[in-house]
């Protein structure tokens, strides 16, 4: 793999990653830049056709799909049998960041399975590849290569077709709805190109995890992760 193609990825995660947060700013202005990355990346198809969109309609999307607490996007609200296997989960994806020294950046704190969390982790790691390829450092790639390819294969790849068909079912389309269509297919080829199939979900298993009203992730190992975000 060249550099210019781990860039071209980088580049994709970070523009998703921003784009998936409450929008403070106009992202559909920066959807034609794309182009050229979605080109070499083979994802033409899913270019972002979107046309004038006000700030306050696109906020107003957002909440509508994503809801006031925005629970769809958090890895661990899908498919899990209680919160305790919900504690342990946020811990081995806040020990991901860890080991990267992917921490707390800004005022804004998330947890560390909010969608645009897990798209900005990979937009470093991949970041990070390209440059350990321009500087021909292959124990360097080595260790990036395969950070992403086991947090592909045990978090982001896994559950984010399981957003996909929840918005299928809560909306026939949209602004955010395209941009998870192209997010889950970048994700899957993603994963094809590093060998990082998950663990396929059957569609009966796809519940939202139960609900426990003293659960706090200020309790769990992930906390030391100082609630990763952006």
């Amino acid at each position: 793999m060249n550099p210019n193609l781990a860039l071209r990825r980088s580049q994709l995660y970070r523009f998703l990653a921003d784009a998936f947060l409450y929008p403070t700013e106009d992202w559909i202005f920066d959807a034609p830049f794309l182009e050229p990355v979605l080109d070499e990346l083979d994802l033409s198809r899913y270019c972002l056709r979107v046309g004038a969109l006000a700030l306050a309609d696109l906020q107003a999307e957002h909440r509508h799909i994503f809801g006031l607490t925005g629970s769809l996007c958090y890895e661990t609200e899908y498919g899990l049998p209680h919160e305790y296997r919900q504690s342990q989960e946020l811990a081995d994806i806040a020990g991901f960041y860890r080991a990267f020294g992917f921490e707390n950046g800004g005022a804004i704190r998330e947890r560390p399975d909010y969608l645009p969390t897990e798209l900005e982790f990979m937009h470093v790691l991949t970041l990070r590849e390209a440059c350990a390829r321009v500087a021909d450092q292959l124990e360097h790639i080595e260790i990036d290569v395969d950070a992403q390819r086991k947090f592909l294969r045990d978090h982001l790849a896994q559950w984010l077709p399981l957003l996909s068909k929840r918005l299928e079912q809560l909306t026939s389309g949209g602004v955010y709805s395209d941009l998870v269509a192209l997010a889950t297919a970048f994700v899957a080829a993603e994963a094809d190109r590093l060998d990082a199939q998950p663990e396929p979900f059957h569609a009966r298993e796809i519940k939202p995890t139960p609900f426990n009203p003293d659960f706090s992730c200020g309790a769990c190992l992930a906390e030391s992760a100082k609630e990763i975000s952006r």
